[in-house]
């Protein structure tokens, strides 16, 4: 490794998302098999996206979504296995958090599994109050919200009404 080729950069359009996949899927249970359309998207509609190479290789991801007042989300934060213990996951996630869309915020809050330890040596806390979840797998049709009209294109996705 030659440290002078890792590269951090906020433009996403330039992400191999093949690249992207393979990380997920080598480091990321929680991310395995997710689609390269679904990558797309999911980077399309975040802001920050910051991401690490090392020369053409991808190793190193974290992204963010935010209203840029009140509440942001970090999501996805990955480092490929040959260059953990060199900084660049803290590294990743405090570029998230100085970026003008996140950095004055009220909350930040992120979901780990395994990693608690290392979020709370850059400051997060454990947050037992937050800890609601609706899998969005359910037949809405079934509940009671009234009438919903949607437009027939959002970015593109077609909504059968």
């Amino acid at each position: 490794m030659n440290s002078s080729q890792i590269q951090f950069s906020d433009r996403s359009s330039e992400i191999d998302l093949y690249q992207l996949q393979q990380l997920f899927d080598l480091v990321a249970f929680w991310a395995k098999g997710r689609r390269i359309e679904d990558l797309s998207m999911a980077i399309g509609n975040s802001d920050p996206v910051i991401f690490v190479c090392d020369g053409e290789q991808l190793i190193g991801f974290a992204r963010a979504t935010s209203d840029c007042i009140y509440r942001a989300t970090i999501w996805d934060v990955v480092v490929h296995p040959d260059y953990r213990d060199l900084g660049l996951g803290s590294k990743l996630v405090e570029t998230v958090l100085s970026h003008p869309r996140v950095r004055w915020v009220e909350r930040v809050y992120l979901m780990t599994t395994h990693q608690q330890g290392f979020y709370e040596k850059i400051g997060f806390q454990p947050n037992t109050t937050t800890t609601m979840v609706l899998y969005n797998q359910t037949n809405f049709a079934s509940l009671n919200i009234g009438e919903v009209h949607f437009p027939e294109s959002i970015e593109g996705r077609k909504f059968a009404i």
